[in-house]
């Protein structure tokens, strides 16, 4: 888990098998399936290794790339645990998602849900179990600044609690057969996606001892790749199937839910998804090389086919 992760020495499709592999490898090593009696880890490691594609954890690394510019061993125990912790936080609310109180999915990345696989008390408390766990993972962080370590879990808090991931979700729920505009529906999203990707990248550059300035440039930069993101979901939901998805193809369609698609058109949302791409890149202006992974994130999030 202490390989370097240097700008220079890889590309970026590599980068990403690279943070993925890292991020496994510490989930694994800090969360094994151990021999209790219940199914609660078994769930619990169902939802964390059912083919997710790390995007969290990766903005996570390469925003302490961008920050420090050169390999990360020295920090490397504080950043996977970053990672996982981040990994772990978006998997519950993926498990809490699905139940039948809420979306009602039966399929996430082409698996049987949590509640599906198990049943649905199960999901509920393994989604409870992987929430806790993020914050376990920050708080026995050892040899870190007090300073670096309570900012670290205030950025997770903040992100998906009463003011970002969870909000946002009350929100959507509360929007379905009803019609809301462009603004609100923006709202809605940076809550429920953009709130924990925009923690994604403080979290990392926050480890690595960011400036105030690097932070702000950085937060835009993570605000615009957050609402692209669920422009590309939403223009996913269109045009790929469900095998490609790993979900079913057109629910947010089924369920009348609004998004940028219904607002904007096919079209629009694709232009509005290269508009917030920009934008990120824009953000990234005052950083040198050490933040190209930054950029070619951007740029993954909007071509991504499921």
């Amino acid at each position: 888990m202490t390989q370097a992760l240097a700008v220079k020495d890889v590309g970026f499709k590599d980068f990403l098998t690279r943070c993925h592999a890292r991020v496994d490898q510490a989930l694994d090593l800090y969360l094994p399936l151990g021999d209790d009696a219940t199914q609660l880890r078994e769930a619990m490691r169902y939802s964390l290794f059912n083919g997710g594609k790390r995007v969290r954890p990766t903005l996570a690394y390469a925003s302490a790339l961008a920050v420090s510019g050169a390999a990360l061993e020295s920090h490397s125990l504080l950043l996977d645990r970053v990672a996982c912790a981040l990994e772990s936080l978006h998997s519950y609310s993926l498990v809490h998602d699905d139940l039948p109180a809420m979306d009602d999915d039966d399929l996430r990345r082409g698996k049987p849900t949590c509640h599906i696989a198990f049943n649905e008390a199960t999901a509920i408390l393994a989604g409870d179990a992987l929430q806790t766990f993020a914050f376990e993972l920050l708080s026995e962080a050892e040899n870190v600044d007090a300073k670096i370590q309570i900012a670290l879990v205030r950025q997770l808090a903040n992100a998906s609690g009463v003011q970002g991931m969870v909000l946002g979700q009350a929100i959507d729920l509360a929007a379905v057969d009803k019609t809301i505009n462009l603004a609100q529906l923006e709202n809605m999203h940076r809550h429920k996606t953009g709130a924990l990707i925009r923690a994604s990248v403080s979290m990392g550059a926050t480890a690595l001892g960011a400036s105030d300035a690097q932070l702000k440039a950085l937060d835009i930069y993570a605000a615009a790749i957050g609402l692209a993101f669920q422009v590309q979901d939403d223009i996913l939901d269109v045009v790929a199937d469900t095998e490609t998805l790993g979900k079913q193809q057109g629910a947010d369609i089924a369920r009348n839910k609004p998004t940028y698609v219904a607002l904007l058109g096919l079209e629009g949302a694709r232009a509005k998804a290269q508009e917030l791409h920009q934008q990120a890149l824009a953000a990234l202006a005052d950083f040198g090389s050490s933040a190209d992974y930054l950029r070619a994130l951007s740029a993954y999030i909007i071509e991504r086919g499921n």
